[in-house]
Protein backbone atom coordinates (compact mmCIF):
# COMPACT_ATOMS: atom_id res chain seq x y z
CA UNK A 1 0.00 0.00 0.00
CA UNK A 2 2.74 2.43 0.85
CA UNK A 3 4.32 2.50 -2.65
CA UNK A 4 0.89 3.11 -4.16
CA UNK A 5 0.26 6.03 -1.84
CA UNK A 6 3.73 7.51 -2.22
CA UNK A 7 4.00 7.05 -5.97
CA UNK A 8 0.47 7.93 -7.04
CA UNK A 9 -2.21 8.86 -4.56
CA UNK A 10 -0.33 11.48 -2.55
CA UNK A 11 1.30 13.15 -5.55
CA UNK A 12 -1.55 13.51 -8.03
CA UNK A 13 -5.00 15.00 -8.03
CA UNK A 14 -7.70 13.27 -10.05
CA UNK A 15 -10.64 15.14 -11.53
CA UNK A 16 -12.78 12.09 -12.19
CA UNK A 17 -13.13 8.56 -10.92
CA UNK A 18 -12.31 7.33 -14.42
CA UNK A 19 -9.02 9.23 -14.38
CA UNK A 20 -8.17 7.65 -11.03
CA UNK A 21 -9.15 4.20 -12.31
CA UNK A 22 -6.89 4.52 -15.35
CA UNK A 23 -3.99 5.78 -13.24
CA UNK A 24 -4.41 2.85 -10.83
CA UNK A 25 -4.39 0.35 -13.69
CA UNK A 26 -1.25 1.91 -15.18
CA UNK A 27 0.46 1.97 -11.79
CA UNK A 28 -0.45 -1.67 -11.09
CA UNK A 29 0.92 -2.74 -14.47
CA UNK A 30 4.17 -0.85 -13.92
CA UNK A 31 4.49 -2.27 -10.39
CA UNK A 32 3.81 -5.87 -11.42
CA UNK A 33 5.92 -5.87 -14.56
CA UNK A 34 8.88 -3.62 -13.80
CA UNK A 35 9.51 -3.18 -10.07
CA UNK A 36 12.24 -5.48 -8.84
CA UNK A 37 11.62 -6.84 -5.37
CA UNK A 38 14.45 -7.94 -3.11
CA UNK A 39 12.22 -10.50 -1.40
CA UNK A 40 11.66 -12.09 -4.83
CA UNK A 41 15.41 -12.26 -5.49
CA UNK A 42 15.22 -9.09 -7.58
CA UNK A 43 12.47 -10.29 -9.87
CA UNK A 44 9.34 -8.33 -10.62
CA UNK A 45 6.14 -9.61 -8.99
CA UNK A 46 5.01 -11.02 -12.35
CA UNK A 47 8.31 -12.82 -12.89
CA UNK A 48 8.20 -14.24 -9.37
CA UNK A 49 4.62 -15.43 -9.89
CA UNK A 50 5.55 -17.15 -13.16
CA UNK A 51 8.56 -18.83 -11.55
CA UNK A 52 6.41 -20.09 -8.69
CA UNK A 53 3.77 -21.43 -11.07
CA UNK A 54 6.44 -23.23 -13.11
CA UNK A 55 7.94 -24.72 -9.96
CA UNK A 56 4.52 -25.95 -8.81
CA UNK A 57 3.76 -27.44 -12.22
CA UNK A 58 7.00 -29.44 -12.23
Amino acid sequence: MRPLKEQLLWVRTFCTVEELRRALLEWAHRYNEHWLMERHHFLSPSQARRALMQKQAA
